[in-house]
């Protein structure tokens, strides 16, 4: 039986559904970040997040000067 669970993103507290249970289902299967992004994500969030918010960070942390954190 896979695991899902209803997850709440702590960016944007848009409800989604976490497929941990199997990842190539899940929503954020297939983004690719690099090391230092997921690094700067894990600093700032100690959870999941949904799928908006991944890809406006992972567009924001192209655009931003690599000195200055993302916004929350």
């Amino acid at each position: 039986m896979n695991k899902h669970e209803d997850k709440y993103c702590p960016r944007c507290s848009q409800l989604f559904e976490c497929k941990v249970g199997n990842i190539v289902q899940c929503h954020c299967y297939g983004m690719i970040l690099s090391d230092e992004e997921k690094n700067e994500i894990t600093k700032n969030y100690n959870d999941c997040l949904c799928n908006s918010c991944l890809t406006a960070l992972k567009k924001e942390f192209a655009l931003a000067p690599k000195h200055l954190p993302l916004q929350k």
